[in-house]
């Protein structure tokens, strides 16, 4: 063989070592992006119940001291359901948008009744449900972090030919659903002023 066949075997063979590298680095990033996803999207749902399991102890609570404020109280179940029939992120950020609401009017009433916030299982409750808000905001916004690196990555020229072989695609964001939110919403607090205030999830 002539200096320039080698030459030519030679340059098929490296550029054939970085195709297979880079396919195999992109497919392993890919991968692991979707995985980073799941596990984010499964602590934002886990978030999303240990709140709705919440929401029967707040509504009797309530009702021991207002038990007329029926469609209150109706709210907040409806939105409870919801949010535990919710599938995937759109449905869940609306279902999330829908509780908000309903722990605005729960507060509300609570405004209205002394006894009601000097309840000490409502204060409990408040707790809770301040500790949990946290816990969405933050685990929200891990889950939109990981989505933004995984669709940038998926939407880049040539990654997105392996994505698509493999069939990944890019994947929603938890965001509430467009005009239903306030870009700045008001804080929900339970109880007494003193109490620490229930921000609601913020996307990003």
């Amino acid at each position: 063989m002539t200096v320039l066949v080698w030459f030519i075997l030679l340059l098929v063979i490296v550029l054939l070592i970085v195709v297979g590298v880079y396919l195999w680095t992109t497919y392993n990033g890919l991968v692991r992006g979707n995985v980073r996803v799941n596990e984010a999207w499964s602590d934002v749902t886990v978030q999303l119940r240990r709140r709705a399991d919440l929401i029967p102890n707040l509504v009797e609570t309530v009702k021991g001291y207002a038990a007329h404020e029926s469609e209150v109280l109706a709210d907040v179940t409806k939105a409870r359901s919801e949010v535990l029939a919710a599938e995937g992120p759109a449905d869940s950020a609306a279902a999330d948008d829908h509780m908000q609401a309903a722990l605005q009017g729960v507060l509300a009433v609570a405004e209205s009744y002394p006894q009601l916030q000097a309840s000490q299982n409502f204060l409990r409750l408040q707790t809770e449900l301040v500790d949990t808000e946290d816990k969405i905001q933050a685990s929200r916004r891990f889950y939109n972090g990981a989505v933004r690196d995984l669709n940038s990555r998926i939407q880049v020229f040539p990654n997105t030919i392996v994505a698509r072989r493999i069939g990944l695609k890019t994947r929603q964001f938890f965001d509430a659903p467009e005009g239903t939110i306030d870009p700045d919403p008001p804080a929900v607090e339970f109880g007494s002023p003193a109490a620490p205030a229930v921000s609601p999830p913020v996307a990003g």
